[in-house]
């Protein structure tokens, strides 16, 4: 079998993940990494026996193109997304890149735009789509009554890593993390009519419980209104180290409750009380990878779940949350 050969554009974090599914993948082959810290992209080269290491994305692309390279993995901070994509769009190279894809959603629009025109197959890492326990939620919806509440939670600390200080740098805690959670509502739930939205600050103190330049919302609550009756309250926090919170969505149906802990498990609550606890069997991560080199091979785009087009929705619906909390009002979707 031809392998298919990849660049890695970021060798970072979450980077790490996605080569973890590259190691199981036979028919997979590095051929190109680059990152502006030289210990992680020798490491990541390293860890593929792979020759062609570049500093940058610039220089990856001034010496590589089409012929060379079947598709990149966009692995990059926030702030790092310049011409990245618009360079392999141009240069006919599919691409998976991490979220949040953009913080200037009309610059997001463009590419999004480019890739249609271009007919580029993409796909961006919004991984929980492919999570079992996702998918099991999404299929038991449909046997009950329409309409309910959903509560969702994503309450942590401050991540050291520089971006996260500043809401400027990532987008605010939806953007950069919750995102997962955002998407996971419109995945179950649809496209979402209104929403309303309120942050604070003032818990976490610069310099003393987070780095001198942080300068963030503490925490976020976001209410999502979607048809048939469903409201959705979403909160997100960076202030607490307290043990055992909870993240993930607490579904309350008309005959049932579905508690969904955040990639860990799922407990059913039945009419008659019974609760049924089930574990995630799956990497999700490596589900994603493999949908989106397989729809590169094949040609097939149906494998992937969400392609940059869905996923600029997603960021859409998050960035009118952050509009919200600066407004004070209520944002209409499609008006």
């Amino acid at each position: 079998m031809k392998k298919i050969r990849i660049g890695l554009i970021g060798c970072g974090a979450r980077s790490k993940a996605h080569r973890e599914s590259f190691e199981q993948m036979d028919y997979v082959e590095v051929v190109a990494v680059a990152d502006p810290i030289e210990e992680r992209r020798l490491e990541a080269a390293a860890q593929f026996g792979c020759q062609r290491i570049y500093k940058d994305h610039t220089e990856m692309y001034n010496n590589e193109s089409g012929k060379t390279l079947d598709a990149v993995i966009i692995s990059v901070e926030p702030t790092a997304h310049t011409d990245i994509e618009t360079r392999a769009i141009e240069m006919g190279i599919p691409f998976l890149v991490e979220k949040p894809i953009n913080l200037d959603m009309e610059k997001a629009r463009e590419i999004s735009r480019m890739i249609e025109e271009k007919g580029l197959i993409t796909a961006v890492g919004l991984q929980d789509r492919y999570l079992d326990l996702i998918n099991i939620i999404k299929d038991e919806l449909p046997k009950h009554k329409a309409g309910g509440l959903v509560y969702g939670s994503w309450v942590c600390g401050v991540p050291g890593v520089w971006w996260w200080q500043n809401k400027a740098t990532n987008g605010g805690q939806l953007v950069e993390q919750n995102i997962h959670l955002v998407d996971g509502l419109r995945y179950l739930y649809g496209e979402p009519i209104s929403v309303y939205a309120t942050c604070s600050r003032g818990i976490v103190k610069a310099g003393i419980d987070a780095p001198a330049e942080y300068d963030n919302d503490d925490h976020s609550t976001v209410v999502y209104q979607f048809e048939n009756n469903v409201t959705a309250t979403l909160v997100s926090g960076c202030y607490s180290h307290a043990p055992k919170i909870r993240r993930g969505y607490y579904i309350i149906l008309n005959d049932m409750i579905l508690d969904y802990r955040l990639r860990n498990n799922l407990i059913i609550t039945n009419a008659n009380g019974e609760e049924t606890d089930i574990p995630r069997g799956v990497n999700q991560t490596f589900l994603l990878d493999e949908a989106f080199l397989k729809a590169v091979m094949t040609g097939d785009k149906s494998l992937i779940r969400s392609d940059y087009a869905d996923a600029l929705k997603t960021h859409e619906m998050a960035f009118a949350a952050n509009k919200s909390m600066e407004s004070g009002q209520v944002i209409y979707f499609n008006k």
